[in-house]
């Protein structure tokens, strides 16, 4: 009998998932409140810049893949896996009412004997109170004797072509021993390496883990960046040599502040839970702190730089090159492009951008006050009308050969000028 999946959120995470399981010989139905996402699948066409409309095409054509907003479908599933977003609220507190939401849509289908995965990154406990909790008030049934519940943190790394879904290992954690199992052998049939932790707890620790990981690090280096520009030293020279050491050591890079739907936000999942159990994160929040403030260093920075020509932020043309939150992908969330587009605002400048993956900025949770906004044509005329161009994202797409020949003045936040032939004192590195 041929396994039949939902996957609810056919975004960054569940589109490539939705995917891989297909590719495996899964039946996947694609489960979403956008209807231009559903309209667009079912055309063979992708949204997502690293997934190929072929791939698309191909599962759609096998009837391996479909894609609808028809949740009623749940009926005829296995098993239901949920990849849908977990934002911090204007308070940064975590905002689990898209997790609820699903809940609540799920229930009414749900059948005895099927699995319910969540993905959606959030603080431990999650999966067993709160979407247990409307799973069973709207179903009737109960986890770990009618339905089986796991957590399973998503690990997609957008824009890396070395990162792929079936070869990334794939943690999974179940509300009873059974549960477990059962999740196991579900994306064991997608996903070369799966591994199993004790609980849904520690599944969702295990992730957050990950991130703040990466967040107390890249903090680590933006403070240094901070100390040693002041020594007179380049952080990425000290970097680059550092790494050359074959143990004990692992290379971080400095920014202009974090973005993504992770590393900004997950963290403080954890900061918050902490404080019902009395706890205090310390390093967590310093972390947070430090990586908050780096778009205020930059655009100092900028300033600084501007003011080396004789002009003051106000009334100066700025260009911003890269709206994406990280190289060579299309998606700008949390992005701190945004905050620096804010804050040059602010100060009285011209602010526009320019990110070849993203000609027009959509809507954003935040920044309401940039949609519309069109990113500006590559060429010389238009790059050469600036005052200065401040690099915040490094897409390979970028000719920085030419903006070194064409830019009056350039900031880099990302040390992609490096190694390049221009003018003393046209780059500043941020």
């Amino acid at each position: 009998m041929q396994t039949k999946i939902a996957v609810i959120g056919l975004g960054y995470v569940g589109l490539p998932l939705s995917l891989q399981f297909a590719r495996s010989g899964v039946t996947v139905v694609g489960l979403d409140i956008d209807p231009a996402k559903i309209a667009c699948l079912l055309r063979g066409r992708s949204y997502i810049k690293h997934i190929e409309g072929a791939a698309v095409r191909r599962e759609i054509k096998s009837g391996r893949f479909t894609a609808s907003s028809d949740f009623s479908q749940i009926r005829k599933v296995r098993a239901v896996i949920i990849c849908v977003p977990t934002p911090l609220n204007k308070n940064r507190e975590p905002d689990i009412s898209y997790i609820l939401k699903t809940g609540e849509a799920i229930a009414p289908h749900l059948r005895k004997g099927t699995l319910i995965a969540l993905e959606s990154t959030t603080y431990p406990g999650t999966t067993d109170e709160d979407l247990r909790a409307v799973l069973e008030a709207g179903s009737g049934l109960k986890a770990g004797t009618d339905f089986h519940l796991a957590f399973s943190p998503e690990r997609e790394d957008p824009g890396n072509p070395d990162s792929k879904v079936a070869l990334i290992p794939k943690v999974v954690g179940g509300f009873t021993p059974a549960c477990r199992d059962r999740a196991v052998e579900l994306y064991g049939r997608a996903i070369k390496t799966v591994i199993a932790v004790s609980s849904c707890r520690a599944a969702e620790a295990t992730k957050l883990l990950e991130n703040i990981f990466r967040s107390v690090n890249i903090a680590l280096v933006n403070e240094l960046k901070m100390v040693y520009s002041a020594m007179g030293i380049d952080v990425w020279e000290v970097i680059a040599a550092a790494k050359t050491k074959p143990f004990g050591y692992m290379p971080f890079y400095p920014g202009p502040g974090l973005g993504g739907h992770c590393i900004p936000i997950d963290p403080f999942y954890l900061t918050w839970k902490a404080r019902e159990y009395g706890q205090n994160t310390r390093f967590i929040e310093l972390a947070g702190e430090v990586n908050s403030a780096m778009p205020e260093y930059v655009a100092n920075r900028v300033a600084e730089a501007l003011n080396s020509r004789r002009k003051s932020v106000k009334g100066s043309r700025v260009l911003i090159v890269g709206l994406a939150y990280k190289p060579d992908v299309d998606d700008p969330r949390e992005s701190p492009t945004f905050r620096l587009l804010d804050l040059l605002q602010k100060r009285g400048a011209a602010v526009s951008y320019y990110d070849p993956y993203i000609p027009v900025i959509g809507p954003t949770r935040e920044h309401m006050q940039w949609k519309g906004v069109r990113s500006v044509a590559w060429n010389r005329k238009t790059l050469a009308a600036f005052d200065l161009v401040l690099i915040s994202t490094a897409h390979k797409a970028v000719n920085y050969h030419e903006l070194g020949r064409w830019a009056k003045l350039v900031v880099d936040t990302r040390n992609a000028m490096a190694g390049l032939r221009v003018p003393k004192g046209r780059v500043w590195k941020a």
